[in-house]
């Protein structure tokens, strides 16, 4: 069996239980309140990019079903073949 090692009686958290508590005084820093701007910033910007070219991505993709195999939703019957 495997022998378990040597601890001492004095161990640091018997040592912490022994002395005495005082209360710590808890400093508290001003904060200063910073308002957002009401322009849009970075994050709604690629938001609105990202959306116009998926709609984008999706009419081109569609069109060009319709033009070469008359299939899709919206240009399914403009090109006659």
């Amino acid at each position: 069996m495997a022998r378990s090692s040597y601890r001492s009686k004095k161990s640091g958290k018997a040592s912490k239980g022994r002395k005495s508590k005082k209360k710590a005084e808890v400093s508290v820093d001003e904060v200063e309140v910073v308002e957002e701007s009401k322009s849009l910033g970075i994050d709604d910007g690629m938001v609105i990019v990202t959306t116009l070219v998926l709609i984008t991505a999706f009419v081109f993709t569609d069109y060009l079903l319709g033009m070469d195999y008359a299939q899709g939703w919206f240009f399914a019957d403009k090109f006659g073949g």
